[in-house]
């Protein structure tokens, strides 16, 4: 590795809390070839998506050189780790791995761990979520992901980089049969609201996961996951339907001459 590799400054944060083993796995694979500062929530902060914390202080807890735990979301703790923490812009910042799949488009929209790729792309800096799904016994295999991702980061801060881009990537249980840039595919969810009674005799209510129905092309980063490829997902925060602005609604309501006072 070169002189170079090892001096590159990389943040490493989730949205499984700082303990995960997916993020420890991660930094294993990482450490030798990177400056590693850890950033990340002091619990699961699961399905947080790009939520920051406005209405009460972050707590901060350096666990030890270069790691700390913080009391908010994903999203926080790298506006914390850019703009306070660490000695400089991260010249590449690496969410994950996950436990459990962000495949598909309702995934990756709830998602704490492509939350936190994306924050980094608002931010200009090269960004990739890692996720990773169990095999049929319900084991993760970490170690084997992590040294893929490892990989995948080092091809990273040697290549231009898309401007305002995040990859999202997603490893199915090994043998991998290799690598796929795919589009995201549809996961639809049916909802499951479980209704309890609290010991004051209070109604509490609790979502559940429920059933979910995929719908995928070909290219989807879903078909390839079910097929053992390693699924590579390019993702932009901007999520403006460019075609919708072409449909005679939207065409309508341009052509809307609205006087003061909002009367048409």
């Amino acid at each position: 590795m070169t002189s170079a590799r090892r001096r590159s400054l990389v943040l490493l944060t989730n949205d499984d809390g700082y303990l995960a083993p997916g993020l420890a796995a991660l930094a294993r694979a990482l450490r030798r070839d990177a400056d590693l500062w850890l950033v990340a929530p002091d619990r699961e902060r699961s399905a947080t998506s790009l939520a920051l914390t406005l209405v009460h202080p972050l707590r901060v807890l350096r666990v030890r050189r270069q790691v700390w735990a913080v009391d908010g979301t994903p999203a926080d703790c790298v506006y914390l780790a850019v703009r306070k923490l660490l000695p400089r812009v991260p010249d590449l910042l690496l969410s994950g791995i996950n436990r459990g799949p962000n495949i598909g488009r309702q995934d990756v929209s709830y998602s704490g761990t492509v939350a936190a790729a994306l924050q980094g792309a608002f931010l200009g800096i090269p960004s990739v979520a890692f996720s990773a799904l169990p095999d049929g016994g319900g084991r993760y295999h970490f170690e084997a992901a992590a040294g893929v991702a490892a990989r995948l980061a080092l091809e990273v801060m040697d290549a231009p980089w898309p401007e305002g881009a995040a990859l999202n990537v997603n490893f199915p249980p090994p043998p991998w049969r290799g690598l796929r840039l795919t589009t995201l595919g549809d996961k639809h969810y049916e909802p499951e609201i479980i209704e309890k009674v609290d010991p004051r005799s209070r109604a509490y209510f609790w979502i559940g996961l429920g059933r979910t129905r995929l719908v995928s092309k070909p290219s989807s980063d879903i078909q390839a996951v079910g097929k053992g490829f390693i699924s590579v997902t390019p993702l932009r925060p901007d999520p403006t339907d460019r075609r919708a602005l072409r449909t005679p609604l939207l065409r309508r309501l341009r052509a809307l001459s609205l006087k003061p006072g909002g009367k048409a």
